[in-house]
């Protein structure tokens, strides 16, 4: 028998600051990032984000993080800011345990529906880290191409965290919106 994952949303408030924190750096850092498959921990140690930069996220104007509940669980969460045309998403962070069970998708796909659906945006637009080809692979089977271009990775700022190597970048990825 197959169970099918359905999640509901909502924009994150100040109250879930703490949530946020813990679900991104469980994602991203540490060994309870090794659960799933979207780990940076052999890329980077110290944080992903922290209160701080969480709670202005969630304050900014044309800013939205929304989290994804299975039930009354947190699944995950990302981050969707108007920028021109266009959406800038991030933060996409799932539950590390839960990872592979669609969670992500539904998602993403809800972070689209309001970039193109509540703020009319054309696309969505990210960065990820050069090199996570099964990253890339995975936004790939979504629509998003590869641009060619490349920010630099900010070293010396640990908000960011403490790169393991020194030839970390960022590529962006994009994606065009269209109604259905």
């Amino acid at each position: 028998m197959t169970t099918t994952l359905e999640l509901t949303y909502r924009h994150a408030t100040s109250a879930d600051v703490d949530a946020v924190v813990d679900l991104v750096t469980s994602a991203y850092r540490g060994e309870a990032s090794r659960q799933g498959w979207t780990t940076e921990a052999d890329l980077l140690d110290g944080q992903r984000t922290d209160a701080t930069d969480v709670g202005v996220t969630i304050a900014h104007a044309d800013s939205i993080v929304l989290l994804g509940f299975d039930g009354e669980v947190l699944r995950g969460c990302c981050h969707i800011q108007r920028d021109g045309d266009a959406c800038y998403f991030g933060m996409f962070s799932v539950d590390p345990a839960h990872q592979g069970g669609g969670a992500g998708k539904l998602l993403l796909a809800e972070a689209e529906r309001i970039a193109l659906h509540d703020w009319h945006c054309a696309g969505m637009k990210m960065t990820v880290i050069e090199g996570r080809d099964e990253l890339v692979a995975w936004y790939g089977r979504r629509g998003y191409r590869r641009t060619g271009e490349f920010r630099p990775f900010p070293y010396g700022d640990e908000r960011f965290g403490i790169p393991k190597r020194d030839d970390l970048r960022f590529e962006w990825l994009v994606k065009p919106l269209v109604r259905a």
